[in-house]
Parts: structure tokens; sequence; C-alpha cells
């Protein structure tokens, strides 16, 4: 009876870490690893784990002969705190290590969960603001682009907590993000006209990518390029209907402001030089580390990963001015990201998910989103034509995205593993979990 308890116990825990993981982003293939490595490390070997997008479930058969002991538990879709998949992590190499047992992991896997955020909420909500205004800079914006982008992404952030108390479904939330962002920034333009030139366009792309950073294309591609195809399609769905979401906000706003005289004036383009790429480094820096701020990731995680999203973004032009296309110059900033993000994560103490995906905010589609929806917006057809190009090159930018991030992990874990001596086997990227797991030498009769 104690052994079947204990068995119980083994799997409840392996479960609640599983749902921490899944709801902070991790791919399938991260939580399946992460779960047995826990399990094998408590004693328990040869368990079988089932990953969905909304449930877990674990199973283990003692012996040929007994039935299957079997766990499921829903994953229900929390605010994503890297301070507690931090935490989290951090206790699962403790457990694997040997210097935790059960008892002791059980502990302090529910202080972690009950403890709440590691920072207010207003807090985030500024992170949030701060991110949209460093987007404002990385696209050439000046001052009162920035604060205006500032001020349209914390009104937004508000709404968005308000509809999520409310229980709204996030592509109602997507909408009513487009719409916002775009009636602010028209009405910006508006009250700033006699004094200074807001650019509209910038201050709506900006607002763009702060809606897009919620998005887990990374998870998504992870999950099926590594197989979990069930998964995979589900946050496939989700990152479409999320981006649906916001190119019906963005241009139900553009038709509204047409009808109220609120016109937004036509998108002109950042132009390439030292001084523009030098502002789009620092801007995408600052968007880059203010994500990993509002998302609670630990403090000495934000200059590495500011460092790591500004070269990223100053690469992506210097490819893109080269003449290569904008979904290979991103793809090739994204392989990076991956290579020294999990190298940044090993030095930082945190899962290299952390890094990659505030690294990445930077380099998100906004501005061929925002192009896309203005040129389908007018009657010639040509520029409709060129509207729906830009919608493809969207597409295909957060595809090369995600798969260059995946592409990087593949390319640095293998190299790591070599050089550390970590174990043989490894089932797909990790952005989650550990990679080695300490062997305990015999003790000699």
């Amino acid at each position: 009876m104690d052994d079947l308890r204990t068995l119980h116990r083994t799997l409840d825990l392996c479960l609640k870490v599983g749902e921490v993981l899944l709801s902070s982003g991790a791919g399938a293939p991260d939580v399946v690893a992460t779960m047995r490595a826990l399990a094998r490390a408590l004693g328990v070997r040869h368990t079988q784990v089932d990953v969905t997008f909304t449930s877990l479930a674990m199973s283990v058969q003692q012996g040929l002969d007994e039935p299957p002991v079997v766990q499921l538990r829903a994953v229900t879709q929390r605010d994503i705190d890297y301070e507690d998949l931090t935490r989290v992590d951090h206790l699962v190499r403790a457990v694997v290590a040997g210097e935790v047992d059960l008892e002791g992991a059980r502990t302090e896997l529910a202080a972690i969960v009950s403890s709440g955020h590691a920072r207010p909420r207003w807090m985030a909500t500024l992170g949030v603001g701060l991110m949209c205004g460093g987007v404002g800079l990385q696209l050439g914006g000046n001052a009162v682009v920035v604060l205006v982008a500032m001020l349209a992404a914390v009104c937004i952030d508000r709404l968005q907590l308000l509809m999520t108390r409310r229980r709204l479904p996030g592509f109602y939330q997507q909408v009513a993000g487009g719409v916002v962002a775009t009636i602010l920034a028209a009405l910006g333009t508006r009250l700033a006209e006699p004094w200074v030139h807001l650019n509209a366009s910038l201050v709506v792309t900006a607002n763009i990518v702060m809606l897009l950073a919620g998005i887990g294309f990374v998870g998504a591609i992870q999950d099926a390029l590594s197989g979990f195809f069930v998964t995979g399609g589900a946050r496939v769905l989700e990152a479409v209907l999320a981006t649906a979401g916001i190119i019906a906000g963005v241009s139900g706003g553009l038709s509204l402001c047409a009808r109220i005289g609120l016109e937004i004036p036509r998108l002109a383009l950042p132009r390439f030089d030292l001084v523009s790429v030098t502002s789009a480094a620092v801007g995408g820096g600052v968007a880059a580390a203010a994500f990993a701020f509002a998302c609670y990731a630990p403090l000495r995680t934000l200059v590495p990963v500011g460092v790591l999203g500004g070269a990223a973004i100053a690469a992506t032009e210097l490819i893109s001015e080269a003449g290569f296309g904008r979904p290979w110059a991103v793809g090739v900033a994204a392989f990076f990201i991956g290579l020294f993000g999990y190298t940044v994560g090993r030095r930082f103490r945190v899962p290299p998910l952390v890094v990659v995906v505030s690294a990445v905010v930077p380099l998100l589609p906004g501005l061929s989103i925002y192009r896309g929806l203005f040129l389908l917006s007018e009657e010639s057809g040509q520029q409709v034509a060129q509207g729906l190009l830009a919608m493809v090159t969207a597409a295909s930018v957060a595809i090369a995205l995600a798969s260059g991030v995946i592409l990087g992990e593949y390319v640095a874990q293998p190299v790591m593993r070599e050089a550390r001596r970590v174990e043989a086997r490894l089932a797909g990227p990790r952005l989650v979990g550990v990679t080695r797991v300490a062997r305990r030498r015999r003790s000699r009769g």
C-alpha cells in the first residue's frame, strides 16, 4: 500500500511539473522528456506520457500481470511566468541530481505555484509599454511615436486583462487590441498634427508586434517538427486564430478611422543607413528585454536577452540589405538566437526558452502584417496584389523565425552534449528541462 501511495504521489508530481512547463509555452518533447527524467530519478521507470494541448496523461505498469496506474491532469491556460518556470526547472534538476526527495519536491512545487508573480501586475504592464516603445524606436519612430506606442500598449494590456477576468476568449482580446491600437494611433496623429509629425503607421505596427509577442509560434513549430502533431496542430490553430484576431481588429480599426475622418497617412518604410541600423538594434534590445521583464523573467537575464535581441535585429537588417529575402534574413538571425540562447540560458541558470522567446520579439512580422492590411484596403489591383504578397511574407517570416530557433537548438545541444558528456539520447530540441542525469557511483562492498 505504501509503494502504491508513493507511486501515485510521484505521478502527481510529474504531472504538476508538466502542467507548469506546458502552460508556460514549453514544447511537448520537452514536457515528455522532463516528466520521464523526473519519474526515473524518483525510482519509477518505463512510464508512458501523453501530451495534448489541454491535458496530460501519465501511466506506468509495474508488472505484466498488474493493471497500469494512470493519472490525468487538465492544463489550464495561465499567464506566462518565467520566474516560476525557472524555479521549476531548478527543482527538476535538483531532484534528478539526488539533492531533493519526493516529499521535498512536492512541498517546493506547491510553494512555487501558489506564491504568485515575482513582480506586481502593474509592473508587467509597464514592461509591455516599454516593449512597444522599443519596437517603435526599432522601426525608426521619433520620441512622439515611442510615447504614443507606449500609451497605446498600456491601454491594450489593461483592456485585455479586464477581458481575461471576464473570461472572454483570446481571439476577441486580440480583435479589441487591434481596434484600440489603430484608433489611438489615428487620434494621436490628429491631436499632434499642429505641433509635431506623428507616424501613426509605426504606432500601429509596434502594437501589432506587442500583440504577436504572446503567441506561441516557437512551441507550435517545435511540436510539429518533433512529431507531436496533435499538440502542434492545436498550437498552430491557436496561433492562427490569435493572428487572425489581430488582422481583423486592425483592418476594422482602419475602416472605422476612414469613416469618421481620422485618416492614417500612408506607411513610409524605414530607411537603411548606419544610424537607422543602430537605432533598430537599440530598440530591438529594449523590446526583447522589456518583454522578458513583462513575463517575470529573472532580472539577471534582461541584459543578455537585450543584447541578443539587438544583435539579431541588426543582423537581420544587414542580411536583408545584402539582397536576401526577409524570411531568409530572419531565419538566419533566429538560428543564431537558438544557437547562443542555449549557452546564455546555461550561463545565467534559466531555461533557454526564456532567452529565445524573448530575443525573437523584435523579429516578429508586425511591419509586414500592417503593410499588407494597408495595401489590401486600397482600390488598385496592383496594390491589393502587393498586400497579399506582404501577408504571405509575414507568414513566411513567422515560420522562418520559429524553425530557425529550433534548428539553432538542434545544433547547439549536441555540441554541448558531446563536450560535457551529457546523456546520449535527446528527444528533440530541449528548451526546458534537464539534459543530463547524474550517475550515482555504486559503493563497493
